[in-house]
């Protein structure tokens, strides 16, 4: 149970009387003082040398544009940074000042932000506060504060339920909305669904004038109204990160993962579990092209690289995963959903099993059990196929099977719906809950436009057959980065197919996926061949061309070409 002190303003005004005694305004008498302001500190997680915390502020005086709220320590508490809220602190006086986007704060409203301290010896609560210069004081209420009890209230955790997104709305980034809606066409979709990417520490707290992750669970109640809402985030920041690329390399090096689970984890779980966050339902992809990794680029394959042996050697793929699942999970409204790679990287039969089974160790470890996976999302920013009608693993054209033809290449699928469903019951095979649900990111892969085939190729080879009738038009399915010719997929929707819990545009559409060129950044973001357009390739693309869009940005950063592409090429095509 996290500790709190609550601050307020006595409710009761003592008038003086004409004899001078005290006389005290009972409640709803009209001369009543007003409370100005109320004030709850929570200690969320406190771990002996380091705490997280969550502050709510109510105003209840006259509206305001701006505020801060300042509160002094009695022991040696450093704030060392903060999320929703600017905070400095000076000897033992702390103040903490609204961001850009939260300094209105209404009469009668309420505001919250966190941050992490560090201190030795006692993390006292701090016992007075001031909101812009008026007085909180401390309530009788004692230092503990047990939350709401009612299991009707909506602020009370609930059961997970089967499918989180069925019957519910799913939050809009207003973020990459108004990017995609200041594009010409961007209003078709800017209503669209999409996740938020915590990419690195600062993301938390908002980094380059962005919203952070309170931020963005506080615009989700906003839309929430009084029915169900989702929520999604990508949690992406393991140490070491994708080893086998170089466009979303991260800021935390192999080694690095007490960082991650203190400094990264730690608050993000202290976010997630506050219980004004409890009626909605929070859905995190957990680190994408990580586990994969592991299976196909190490050892002896042609595919290794020196990063990922590095990885499977330290486990700390492994042990990051778990934590992030132990820990998330342990949060009643968190569902888990971890990345399962996409046909084209983990369906043939050297991958298919070893992955599963690498996926169930990752989620028995650091305390982390099978419970707190709820499922697994496939094609995470890729552009696989969701389902190709015009040819099938069972085909045989010109005496071959279509698992011949250059393009499958003795894969056993060819598209995202058969290898999400399938991989789902070699997981439960591996030893994961029989009732867990699959994502499929279907946010560019719907390859429409005029390159769209309309029926199977010739059958003069089983080449001609495959490759004249495949909708993924890419150069090969290794090929990852802002691949030219792209459409938008099937919209966000719940329950499209046996086993999948959604359709998801987890990758929102128009975010680059690495830059076309070396380009110096602050985001540990370095530059991939592989997002060169006039790159020849490697093993683990059969030593094809990229495939890739010119002049793109960094990876995360908005793309413009590629957002007017991807409606130009959308399937189902926009109205």
């Amino acid at each position: 149970m996290s500790r709190s002190r609550t601050a307020i303003l006595a409710a009761l005004a003592l008038v003086a009387g004409a004899s001078g005694t005290a006389l005290a305004v009972v409640p709803g008498d009209a001369g009543i003082a007003a409370v100005p302001c109320t004030v709850d500190y929570k200690v969320q997680n406190d771990w002996g040398t380091g705490f997280t915390a969550n502050v709510t502020v109510t105003n209840n005086s006259a509206a305001k544009s701006s505020w801060a709220v300042k509160w002094s320590y009695a022991g040696n508490q450093k704030v060392t940074s903060a999320w929703s809220a600017k905070v400095t602190q000076s000897g033992t006086a702390v103040t903490a000042a609204n961001e850009s986007y939260n300094g209105t704060l209404a009469t009668g409203a309420s505001t919250s932000f966190g941050f992490q301290g560090t201190y030795s010896g006692s993390n006292a609560l701090p016992t007075t506060f001031t909101l812009d210069g008026v007085t909180c004081n401390v309530d009788g209420g004692g230092p503990t504060d047990p939350g709401p009890t009612d299991p009707t209230d909506p602020g009370t955790p609930g059961t997970r339920v089967d499918n989180p997104y069925a019957g519910a709305k799913v939050y809009v980034n207003p973020e990459w909305s108004a990017n995609a809606a200041a594009e010409p066409g961007g209003s078709r979709v800017s209503n669209q669904p999409t996740a938020v990417w915590l990419d690195r520490t600062a993301a938390i707290n908002g980094a380059n004038g962005k919203m952070g992750l309170r931020a963005h669970l506080d615009e989700a109640l906003k839309q929430k109204g009084s029915g169900e809402l989702v929520v999604q985030f990508v949690i992406y920041n393991l140490p070491g990160r994708d080893c086998a690329a170089l466009a979303s390399n991260g800021e935390l090096g192999p080694t690095e993962i007490d960082k991650y689970k203190t400094q990264y984890i730690d608050p993000i779980k202290a976010i997630m579990a506050d219980s004004k966050y409890a009626g909605l339902r929070i859905v995190n992809t957990v680190e994408i092209d990580s586990l994969p990794n592991l299976v196909t680029n190490t050892g002896s394959r042609v595919t290794a690289t020196p990063q990922c042996d590095v990885m499977k050697a330290n486990g700390n793929y492994q042990k990051g995963v778990g934590y992030a699942l132990n820990k998330l999970g342990d949060v009643p409204n968190v569902y888990n959903y971890v990345d399962a790679g996409h046909h084209g990287w983990l369906g043939w039969d050297d991958n298919f099993a070893p992955s599963a089974a690498l996926m169930k160790e990752a989620a028995t470890t650091e305390g982390a059990t099978v419970n707190d996976v709820h499922g697994f999302i496939t094609n995470t920013a890729n552009y696989s196929a969701l389902k190709e009608n015009n040819f099938s693993i069972n085909d045989n054209v010109a005496g071959k099977s279509v698992r011949e033809s250059k393009w499958v290449d003795w894969n056993r699928y060819v598209d995202e719906l058969s290898y999400a469903q399938a991989f789902r019951n070699q997981l439960v095979t591996a030893g994961f809950n029989s009732n867990i649900g699959m994502l499929i990111d279907t946010s560019r892969n719907g390859w429409g436009g005029t390159a769209r085939p309309a029926g199977p190729g010739a059958t003069t080879s089983v080449d001609t057959y495959v490759d004249g009738g495949r909708y993924d038009r890419r150069l090969n399915t290794g090929n990852w980065c802002n691949q030219a010719g792209a459409g938008l997929g099937e919209r966000p929707q719940a329950a499209p197919a046996a086993g999948i819990d959604a359709y998801v545009w987890v990758k929102p559409p128009g975010e680059s996926d690495g830059a076309s060129s070396a380009i110096s950044n602050d985001e540990g973001k370095g530059f991939d061949r592989m997002c060169d357009p006039t790159y020849t390739g490697n093993p683990r693309n059969n030593n094809n061309m990229s495939g890739a869009l010119a002049n793109a940005p960094i990876s995360g950063h908005w793309f413009s070409a590629q957002f007017q592409q991807l409606m130009q090429n959308a399937y189902p095509p926009l109205p």
